[in-house]
């Protein structure tokens, strides 16, 4: 799993701000995956942070549940 970058945490938050201005129910679904994609390679690259382990899951959970709904 390769380490997130800046620019990558980066294009998550504009892409989460230009969504609010308007966009479809698949379009947030997508971008809570990449969301929690991100979050994961966080956890995993900070062993032994249980709290990232745990905001990575939650979100994993949102994303998957978004996924389910369509």
């Amino acid at each position: 799993m390769s380490r997130p970058s800046i620019a990558e945490v980066s294009a998550l938050v504009a892409d989460l701000a230009a969504l609010r201005r308007g966009g479809t129910s698949a379009e947030y679904a997508e971008l809570m995956d990449r969301k929690a994609e991100l979050l994961e390679r966080i956890a995993a690259h900070t062993p032994g942070d249980d709290e990232a382990a745990e905001v990575a899951r939650l979100a994993r959970e949102r994303a998957d549940a978004f996924k389910s709904a369509d």
